[in-house]
């Protein structure tokens, strides 16, 4: 008998708790696309060869989104949240690189076949049908998915306003192939501005503030990374390292994130936005995967996503 496919398993849990909806992403169905410019530390050069990090102004792609995989779900909704960011660096020869980050610290669960539980468990606990059992049963196994689900995930004044963490871990290597762990975290550098009140109508206030923002000025956030300790589990996105305290791990400045315009409203961005492909497996020379199974797990499946959400040709 024909085993199951793992991504095709992982797709359709995540399609039986939000529904199909035509052309949009599976998770992080809402959000907006911007464009800016990322000028890397001179840090991040000693630290990694990679192209984007050498110092010149690189031309940037970004999604500010939320989690929900319907469309209509409001920016204030619980299940909104976590937010998440995507950053895609242009490079000179037309290649590219991608991070994908969300504003929880950690991942639900540490590998594939555990986020295949937890999603089945979620899909089964709010189907036509609900049963809770298996995802009760799953959660007394997995307490990190547990915290996971009862952390708080308010909706922020602004996509500007928060934290995102890249949960998996990666690895930079340095021109002489030296090597460096660690995740990526993008925080604001500076207080967001104040919206108007007419830039805060109904449903889409996220959307709609950023616009406000950033027709007034430019925003700025900082691209950190924060390296990991000896003994650190490198393959494990479901724990969080301490980023205080004693046992606070070293973080350094990649470089500063400039966020200028948002793409205008219409079908036409619509159309462009959800043909924009991100992915955390997406690196380029002087950045590697680590062993995190999650790493590879998400890559191949926002590949599949993406396959799965493109009109058929007629």
């Amino acid at each position: 008998m024909k085993q199951p496919d793992l991504y095709e398993g992982l797709l359709d849990a995540l399609y039986a708790i939000f529904g199909r909806h035509a052309g949009l992403r599976v998770t992080h169905a809402k959000g907006i696309v911007a464009h800016g410019s990322f000028t890397a530390s001179p840090a991040a050069a000693r630290l990694s060869r990679a192209a984007h990090l050498q110092g010149a102004r690189v031309p940037l792609t970004l999604r500010f989104s939320n989690f929900s995989g319907v469309p209509s779900t409001a920016d204030g909704d619980p299940g909104a949240g976590p937010q998440g960011l995507a950053l895609r660096f242009l490079l000179d020869d037309g290649r590219h690189t991608d991070i994908v980050a969300h504003s929880y610290d950690g991942f639900p669960v540490a590998t594939p076949e555990q986020f295949l539980g937890f999603l089945q468990g979620l899909a089964g606990a709010g189907g036509e049908r609900p049963d809770p059992l298996p995802l009760d049963a799953f959660l007394a196994r997995h307490p990190r998915a547990q915290r996971y689900l009862e952390a708080p995930k308010p909706a922020p004044a602004s996509y500007l306003a928060q934290a995102y963490f890249g949960v998996n871990t990666v690895r930079l290597l340095d021109a002489a192939g030296a090597a460096v762990h660690g995740r990526y975290r993008i925080e604001p550098l500076e207080a967001p501005i104040a919206p108007s009140p007419a830039a805060l109508p109904g449903t889409d206030f996220l959307g709609a503030e950023l616009g406000e923002r950033l027709r007034r000025a430019p925003a700025r956030l900082r691209l950190v990374l924060q390296c990991a300790a000896p003994g650190d589990e490198l393959d494990d996105g479901s724990l969080a390292w301490p980023r205080s305290g004693p046992d606070a791990r070293p973080e350094i400045e990649l470089g500063i994130l400039s966020v200028e315009t948002v793409e205008v409203d219409g079908q036409v961005q619509a159309a462009r936005q959800q043909a924009l492909a991100f992915n955390p497996g997406q690196l380029i020379d002087g950045i590697e995967a680590s062993g995190d199974p999650m790493l590879a797990a998400r890559a191949e499946l926002y590949r599949r996503a993406a396959l799965r959400r493109r009109p058929v040709q007629a």
